[in-house]
């Protein structure tokens, strides 16, 4: 079995790597239509970890509440390619994962309203292949913590176009804005979107995520990645 243990800088159709300073800023491109899986001498390539892979979204936005976690889904954006162009990540594989929040340090509040020391971030937990194969990934995006505000009775046509909504997150939108209509990632239960109303309505605003999943989502593996071809 053959293993990549590095991968070369120098190629701009793989990626290229400052792996002497420790700063590894990939760059990927498609692979040409005729690259296939060599079946004949199966073997295993290891993709090293702080590599970043570029992920998509079927909506341009996710939004969600500081301190919400939410399941979700993206993509592989292109296919992952090895120095000899062989595909090891098919684009359009699945990243199965979820929406996590994030200590930034310092006190952790309980607020909801203080998103001073809040965060979110995706963790990648697996890799569904057009194949139906399924492999196990450990990989995180960045942490993102810019929020942005929405207020009693104001406009959020521009925020909800073309946007995939947290149940918390549409739960503060709903109360704040009376849009009933919204359609959300999780249904809302009841007693959920009640919880804390009065006090969203007296402040009359409240902070969310308006996450960009092309900008701020894609995934750098926190460990090694084998991949068997």
């Amino acid at each position: 079995m053959t293993t990549i243990d590095r991968w070369k800088s120098g190629t701009a159709a793989l990626m290229a790597m400052a792996i002497t300073t420790g700063a590894i800023t990939p760059l990927f491109s498609s692979a040409p239509a005729s690259a296939q899986y060599n079946i004949n001498q199966p073997r295993v390539v290891t993709i090293p970890s702080n590599v970043t892979l570029p992920v998509t979204y079927e909506k341009e936005k996710v939004i969600v509440n500081p301190g919400e976690t939410l399941a979700l889904t993206l993509k592989i954006e292109s296919d992952i390619i090895d120095r000899n162009r062989n595909v090891l990540i098919p684009q359009g594989t699945d990243v199965v994962g979820r929406l996590e929040p994030v200590n930034l340090g310092g006190v952790y509040s309980n607020d909801r309203n203080d998103n001073k020391n809040k965060g979110v971030r995706f963790v990648a937990q697996e890799l569904v292949f057009p194949s139906g194969r399924r492999q196990q990934i450990n990989a995180t995006s960045r942490t993102y913590s810019q929020t942005e505000r929405i207020s009693q009775g104001a406009d959020t046509g521009k925020i909800l176009t073309d946007a995939a909504i947290g149940a918390g997150a549409a739960t503060v939108i709903s109360l704040l804005t009376g849009n009933r209509r919204i359609e959300t990632l999780e249904p809302i239960i009841g007693a959920a979107a009640g919880a804390g109303a009065s006090i969203l309505l007296r402040k009359k605003q409240a902070d969310v995520y308006v996450l960009r999943p092309q900008q701020d989502l894609d995934i750098t593996l926190t460990s090694s990645l084998a991949l068997s071809r």
